[in-house]
Order: structure tokens, then sequence, then C-alpha cells
């Protein structure tokens, strides 16, 4: 029988680009809301445009944030300093329309019931160390790494805004080689695109790419429709949540549509993936499965999932009912047992927006801890 074999491709943007400031600011609202009140309610949600960033939702506090200063503060860190780059921090108008949390919706919250409804995945794979799919691991390296080159100044010309995408043949189910990889990188006027190819791929790609997945075949795509120098909110309207996929496994698994950004951790749809993930990697890094899913699904007011389902795609080393039995004994997945388990109500959630909220070996994501590995292995037998 010959072996099986396809592509799988995953992308990543840069901090700069318009959907990721705009998950940027929202998290770093609820950062400073959560660091002097642990308790507060917040659904952020940001839009940022041409010279305009506006801020809306629900937040219900005991503390005051300074939310224009908290865009302009993020925007400025990205490195929107100057109104050509897309926006301007110091310029840039910041408008704001923010409504307490709805009383019917507190009433399940206050409870520690779910703060809404909905169906939320996690996904773990032995393929990588990160137990992380390789095409978005790689993907994440390459706009981590141009956004490091740009404020390094080792590429001076470049601006905030950029994309990757990364193809990965996959045989029998393993990673054997990168195919393709594409670098959208936004630079200055004063460059033009056949003069930073060579750098892009010395500075940028070879560093990430590991040797052992590079090949001669491997395909270049840079800057494809030959310029890049208009980028950020001048060039796309940015909105907080329209980058769920690369926020997760890169389009691996499955998704429950809900976004991460901007809500606290009585949200579900933001909770209840962290522990989703936080479980399905503990149950790879035990041996228990090669490759994992979880799904669990609430209902907003009540406490207690409605359902969980285990998935190893044929991987297990002991039946399904039985991990879902072991999840059951040692994992409290109610909003208020995944909150306490993680350390939610902490300000950890800026440093999420960008890059990945998965496979970040990073004090502050609990999620990604293996603690519980060894029970688990112990009490499969195995």
């Amino acid at each position: 029988m010959g072996k099986e074999r396809y592509l799988f491709t995953s992308e990543s943007v840069t901090e700069g680009h318009p959907d990721k400031i705009a998950d940027q600011i929202s998290d770093a609202v609820l950062d400073a809301i959560l660091e002097k009140d642990p308790r507060g309610r917040v659904a952020c949600e940001t839009l940022v445009t041409t010279g305009l960033v506006f801020i809306a939702g629900e937040i219900t506090t005991t503390c005051y944030a300074d939310i224009p200063d908290i865009a302009r503060r993020t925007l400025k860190e990205i490195g929107y300093t100057q109104a050509s780059f897309g926006i301007d921090y110091k310029s840039c108008a910041v408008v704001t329309s923010i409504n307490e949390q709805s009383p019917d919706i507190a009433l399940g919250v206050d409870r520690d019931g779910a703060g809404d409804q909905g169906m939320m995945f996690g996904y773990a794979t032995t393929e990588t160390p990160q137990f992380m799919p390789l095409p978005i691991v790689l993907a994440h390296r390459l706009t981590h790494r141009l956004a490091e080159v740009r404020k390094k100044k080792v590429l001076p010309y470049l601006r905030p805004d950029g994309k990757s995408q990364v193809t990965v043949e996959y045989i029998d189910g393993t990673p054997h080689k990168v195919k393709a990889v594409v670098i959208s990188a936004q630079h200055s006027p004063e460059v033009e695109v056949e003069d930073i190819k060579d750098e892009l791929v010395e500075k940028v790609i070879n560093p990430c790419i590991p040797e052992e997945y590079r090949n001669e075949e491997m395909a270049y795509y840079i800057n494809q429709t030959g310029s890049f120098k208009i980028g950020g909110p001048q060039a796309d309207t940015g909105l907080t949540g329209r980058k769920i996929i690369m926020d997760t496994y890169g389009g691996v698994g499955s998704h429950g549509g809900g976004c991460f950004s901007g809500k606290d951790p009585t949200k579900v749809d933001r909770s209840g993936s962290y522990m989703a993930r936080y479980i399905a990697k503990n149950l790879a890094a035990s041996g228990i499965a090669e490759k994992c899913e979880i799904q669990v699904a609430y209902v907003i007011g009540r406490s207690k999932p409605v359902s969980l389902m285990v998935n190893t795609f044929g991987t297990g080393k002991i039946p399904e009912v039985k991990i879902k039995q072991l999840i059951e004994k040692n994992f409290d997945i109610t909003p208020r047992g995944i909150i306490e388990k993680l350390g939610l109500l902490r300000p950890i959630y800026k440093k999420t927006a960008c890059y990945g909220h998965f496979g970040r070996d990073e004090e502050e994501f609990t999620w990604e801890y293996t603690d519980m590995a060894d029970i688990l292995k112990r009490e499969a037998g195995l």
C-alpha cells in the first residue's frame, strides 16, 4: 500500500496587522481592569481604521481605566508612531462606547454559571515539542521574526503590518517537509520588493524553518503583488476576533466559532477553550494519545457543561470512553473550576493576543502546563 501524502497550510499575521491591533487593544483593556478589579466583567470589541480607533462593549467594574490612553499606548508599543505607517498613536481619534454587562447575563455568572452558551474545542498533537501542528508553529515563528527584525532595526525598512503562510507536506500523518513559505511584509516607500527579497529569505525565513524540513523544492512567495507600501488600518479595517483560526491550531481540528480577545474568563469562549487545550495537551503528553481533540459545551447560567467529547483520531492507547472518565475524575470543567485551576483572574491576556494562544512556553500560559500528564498516565495504566 502506498504512503498517504497530503499538504496542509496555516497562516499567521504580525502584531501590526489591523485585526491583531484590535485584539491587542481589547486585551489591554481587559488587563487594565483585571489588574485593579479581578472580578471585573469585560466584553470589549475594537475597530481600527485610518486615523480612528473605536472601542465598544460591556464592562462592569469597580475601578477606572483610561481606555483612550490604553489604546494609544498599545499602538505605540506595536510601532505605529507615524501616520504614514497607517495610523499614528499620537494623532488618531479614539472613540469609546461602553455600557455595563446586562443584568440578565450577570444573574447566571454571579452564581458561577457560564457567561454564555456555546461549544469550545481543544487540540494537541505529538508532532512538535509544542504539541501543536507544525504549519501553525512555523507560521507564528515567521511573523514573530518579522516583528523582531523590524523592532531591532535589523531590517529597518520594515513596517508593522505583515503576514506569513506555511505549507507542509505530510506522509502518513507525519510532517515531512515544507513545500511553500509566503511572506507579506509592509515596507517603506524607499525600497522595492526586488531589493528586499534576499534579505527576507536570509534574515526571516531561514532562521525560522528548521533544517530538517527544508528542501530544494521549497517555494518562496514574497510580497507577491510587487509592493506593500500601504498597510495597517489605512489599507484594511481591523476588528477584534477575526483571526480565530490562527489564534488556535491553524485550521487543524474544529473551532466553536467564538473569539477570545477582550473577554474575561467568565466567558467560556475563552476559558473553556483554554481548559480544553490543557486537557488535550496533558493527554498527549501522557502518551495516552498521539492526537487528541476535546469538545465541551455550556449553557448560559449553568456551571456544569452539557457535553464532553473526546476524539483521539484512532491514536488512543485506551478506549475513548475510558479517557472521558479520566477527564471527569481529574479535571473540574465548571467555569469556577477552570478559573481557579488555570489562575485566569490575572492581567495576562494582552500577551496572548499575538502569535497564538497555544503552544507558548511562557509562565502566564498555565493552560500549556503538562502537570497532569503523569497522573493521567498512571491512572490509564500505561
